[in-house]
């Protein structure tokens, strides 16, 4: 093996610089994990490419050679997409990070697959646009699409698959396709798009993005509304989607994760299940939006409403929110976070959540529930002890008995962290004969395996 990595990386130097090729430890050591609690696994070549046709010479190279390419972003995922347990190359994209064109007018925006999402955010602020895909990571524009990311905005503006106009896709055979356009809607051919989004680099490699994108709202409003339990919080939250007010965002943050947030963020919230909700518009309208919500949340037995309109403070609310998984490490050193990610439909969320409360109180390790309740995605941030087996076979039942649940309600396994490797052995369950159809897909557009191999498909 040795001598085959050393002639593979000679020819990569034949056409990219001497620091765009690496097989220094520490560098593969980078490339070697996630955010996950998955074990990692050392790739034996990182390359850095800075456009299309690089990226189409190195796809060619690895299929020369018979060795595996796994496309690498910030590694921010949550289930070991990125970790490549069949070592080869692992492509980072973290040079491919330009903006190439904004269309204002047309509300496109065409970026690199490195641009990660606070660098879209500052560089379309020029043009009075924003990107609203947010999954609090400050993740590349290439992962959330590899993913289907979708966070605390997709109650209003949709997930990443909402909001992917175009792709430009280098496939195993180094060829380079584009799989949509940019009008706002077609009939024409298979969508192309909806099949590449979400596939965890086990298609091909993303070298460029057309994304959909927005005007800044006039006018923003936040709100926390504390609640007695989890199922009056749900429930107020049912209400207000069937009463039309257009919430952009819907949090849930339970009890013991309210603690944590106090405690990290230096806050003094009351420590009980919490929504945060924000709200844009025009002043005019939302000022009538706000008094609804006021009224139905008051019918839930909410015991305290909180409106923040200034700048400063709706961001320390939000970043709050997003540093919630911060606070959990910090207060459990030694321990690894693990999130799980399930989705149901909405009528099921409470239920869900008293159950998987229930189920955390049972196996006894540190942890919370959060969750985007306006579309019926929540997580359990659990706190896990790696060098403890028994830690290990306690969490990983616990997340099992969340995706039990999810399934028989109807539900998903994942609702926006991907499958990766923690979630392929519930595959089979969710889609049924469908996977058949998946797994055929993925070996006539990829026959030798090249991309990404153990992602989503078990096989």
């Amino acid at each position: 093996m040795k001598i085959a990595v050393e002639n593979v990386v000679t020819e990569l130097k034949s056409f990219l610089h001497n620091d765009q090729v690496s097989t220094n430890q520490t560098i593969l050591e980078q490339h070697s994990k996630d955010e996950s609690y998955h074990t990692p696994s050392l790739p034996d070549i990182v390359v850095y490419p800075k456009n299309t046709e690089e990226v189409s010479d190195i796809v060619k190279i690895a299929r020369k050679h018979e060795i595996h390419i796994t496309p690498f972003g910030l590694g921010s995922c949550l289930e070991g997409h990125v970790i490549p347990y069949e070592h080869g190359i692992t492509i980072d994209f973290s040079l491919m990070n330009k903006v190439l064109e904004v269309k204002e007018k047309d509300f496109i925006v065409k970026v690199q697959p490195g641009v990660t999402r606070k660098q879209l955010n500052s560089e379309l602020k020029k043009y009075g646009l924003f990107f609203p895909v947010d999954p609090g990571a400050n993740a590349t524009i290439g992962g959330m699409t590899a993913t289907n990311a979708s966070g605390t905005m997709s109650v209003k503006y949709g997930i990443m698959r909402d909001n992917v106009r175009d792709l430009e896709v280098v496939l195993a055979d180094g060829s380079i396709i584009h799989t949509g356009n940019i009008a706002a809607k077609s009939s024409s051919g298979l969508h192309l798009n909806g099949l590449f989004v979400g596939s965890e680099g086990t298609l091909g490699c993303f070298t460029e993005i057309t994304l959909q994108v927005y005007g800044i709202p006039e006018f923003i409003t936040a709100t926390r509304a504390s609640f007695p339990t989890i199922e009056d919080a749900v429930e107020s939250v049912v209400a207000i989607r069937q009463a039309g007010i257009p919430l952009a965002r819907m949090e849930l943050i339970d009890e013991q994760s309210i603690v944590q947030v106090n405690m990290h963020s230096d806050t003094d919230y009351k420590e009980v299940p919490t929504l945060f909700l924000e709200f844009h518009g025009n002043e005019a309208g939302l000022k009538q939006d706000v008094e609804f919500t006021k009224e139905i949340v008051e019918d839930f037995h909410c015991t305290e409403i909180q409106f923040e309109t200034d700048n400063a403070a709706r961001n320390k609310l939000w970043e709050a929110r997003h540093n919630l998984a911060y606070a959990y490490i910090h207060a459990n050193p030694g321990r690894k976070l693990m999130v799980t990610d399930v989705c149901l439909p909405i009528s099921e969320l409470a239920g869900a959540i008293r159950h998987a409360r229930e189920a955390l109180n049972k196996v006894g390790l540190p942890g919370g529930i959060v969750g985007h309740v306006g579309d019926g995605n929540y997580h359990a941030l659990i706190m896990v002890d790696t060098d403890n087996k028994e830690d290990i076979k306690k969490a990983e039942e616990f997340n099992a008995q969340l995706v039990e649940y999810s399934l028989s309600r109807g539900g998903t396994c994942t609702g926006e962290h991907g499958v990766g490797v923690g979630k392929t052995k519930y595959q089979k369950q969710e889609h049924g004969e469908a996977l058949q159809l998946m797994t055929g897909l993925k070996k006539t557009m990829d026959p030798t395996g090249l991309f990404n191999p153990g992602k989503i498909f078990s096989d």
